[in-house]
């Protein structure tokens, strides 16, 4: 398990375009028959994924952990955003096609992951923080979700955004957790821009074509830099920067939170003129 140590604002301001991609992105997760963590400090956050293929994926523990299970003082968001499979928790199955989501509370013990396909894997994204209570394992499907439609073409930010995980659906202890899609032809995400400082974020960035990027915009409105994003890498944001970003075409994106409440509209707005 890698460890990420965020910066603050003030070592921010001073670093490189490879010291943000090395303390700010994570890359190179999703290998098939594989698990892959890392241990995030801001709010002790795990991110990982999971790529099943012809044998089940066991989530184990980890040493920086010390604990005798994975969830054993942690809950679980999991978005698949592959091919259909399975999420099995202390002997439950929960199917999940494309862009549906489960969560996995504090306490359950065995978590397997499952694809009905090896040749057509899912794509199991992992979104860990720590609990002081127990609630149970749920799941949504896709289908089941209610969008909210925001942005225009005007802007080029025509967007629907699906809360999964939060205090009116799946219910958790701390974790919030949703997606993101874009329309075609939009390319702007969570612009004008917003901060939290009651909650990091993470911004996992999926369905973004191989020949195209996204320009995650980051920092503090009088100090924007940005990470050029590729397919399936995750950028994490503490609570002092914004986060958006711009696609060199449409693209989706799952986001999720961690931290003091768990407030959907908790934010601090900026508007773009303040960007610097």
């Amino acid at each position: 398990m890698k460890l990420y140590q965020m910066a603050d604002a003030v070592r921010y301001s001073r670093m490189t375009t490879s010291e943000l991609r090395e303390t700010f992105l994570l890359e190179g997760l999703f290998k098939p028959g594989l698990i892959e963590c890392a241990y995030v400090d801001l709010d002790r956050t795990v991110i990982g994924s999971a790529v099943p293929t012809t044998s089940p994926l066991k989530l184990e523990t980890y040493p920086e952990l010390r604990a005798d299970f994975f969830l054993e003082r942690r809950e679980i968001g999991i978005l698949n955003v592959g091919g259909a499979g399975s999420v099995i928790a202390d002997g439950t199955t929960y199917e999940l096609s494309k862009l549906s989501c489960c969560y996995v509370g504090r306490g359950v013990k065995d978590v397997q992951f499952v694809s009905a396909d090896a040749e057509n894997p899912a794509y199991f994204y992992l979104l860990s923080y720590p609990a002081h209570k127990e609630f149970p394992t749920a799941m949504v499907k896709f289908e089941e979700l209610q969008g909210l439609a925001l942005g225009s073409s005007e802007t080029c930010n025509q967007r629907t955004i699906y809360k999964t995980i939060f205090k009116d659906g799946i219910k958790s202890c701390q974790l919030v957790m949703g997606f993101t899609l874009l329309a075609p032809g939009s390319n702007w995400n969570t612009m004008p821009p917003h901060t939290h400082m009651r909650r990091s974020e993470v911004y996992f960035y999926f369905d973004i074509d191989p020949a195209h990027r996204v320009m995650h915009l980051m920092g503090p409105t009088d100090e924007t830099k940005h990470l050029i994003v590729a397919d399936k890498e995750v950028v994490v944001s503490p609570g002092w920067s914004i986060h958006a970003g711009v696609g060199t075409k449409n693209y989706t994106f799952c986001w999720g939170m961690g931290g003091e409440n768990q407030e959907y509209t908790d934010m601090d707005a900026a508007s773009i003129a303040e960007l610097k």
